[in-house]
């Protein structure tokens, strides 16, 4: 058990937010409640709020939590590699979605409802950590492609970044919304989110190979 007072609250928001990542693998947001993650975890509901006000801030910490995570993974593509080929660079660069599908089901479902929830501390903590993907992405755009001016890795980025919105409802259809695709002739193509990522990815970067 942590000793010092820091180290004992960062341990039970640690926990709390363990919590609500299990139960985002089973439920949906709207469905979670504060009893949930209290049942889940060695709290009561009502000690939770000395850590999070609200539901929203529990998962705009887990939405941190994955983008930190996600980073970990662009900087081993960064670290680990001296030169990529275009398509080299967007196969690894979409690999790491693969296993990020939660922070990609936050993005497109609850992203507005977590910011507009949460106090404005966590959401300042939270943009500290986006802005960090920010940077590590444009680190990878200028490594590996160094004909890149400033201008293209920022078109890179912002085009990017709001794409990732669109990539969990694209590629995680349910049932129900095939059957109504289906319903109204809409033709289906269900491809898994590396492919699709990696195909936006290829027409971002655009030009020749960086070989």
């Amino acid at each position: 058990m942590p000793k010092g007072s820091k180290e004992l609250t960062d341990a039970r928001k640690d926990e709390i937010i363990a919590s609500a990542r299990a139960l985002y693998e089973k439920k949906s947001f709207k469905e979670i409640t504060i009893k949930d993650i209290a049942e889940d975890t060695s709290f009561t509901r009502t000690s939770i709020y000395n850590y999070f006000e609200t539901k929203e801030e529990i998962f705009l910490s887990l939405l941190k939590e994955q983008y930190e995570e996600w980073i970990k993974s662009l900087e081993k593509i960064r670290d680990g590699n001296e030169r990529l080929s275009r398509e080299e660079f967007a196969y690894m660069f979409s690999s790491t979605l693969e296993n990020a599908t939660q922070m990609l089901r936050l993005l497109s479902m609850n992203l507005y409802d977590l910011e507009e929830n949460s106090r404005l501390s966590f959401l300042v903590d939270f943009k500290k950590t986006y802005a960090n993907a920010l940077s590590t992405v444009s680190s990878l755009i200028g490594k590996f492609f160094p004909s890149f001016s400033e201008k293209d890795i920022s078109s890179f980025l912002y085009s990017f970044f709001p794409f990732m919105y669109g990539v969990y409802p694209y590629t995680m259809m349910t049932e129900k919304q095939l059957i109504a695709m289906r319903e109204v002739g809409i033709e289906i193509y269900k491809i898994p989110i590396r492919d699709f990522v990696y195909k936006t990815v290829i027409k971002l970067l655009g030009g020749e190979d960086n070989e």
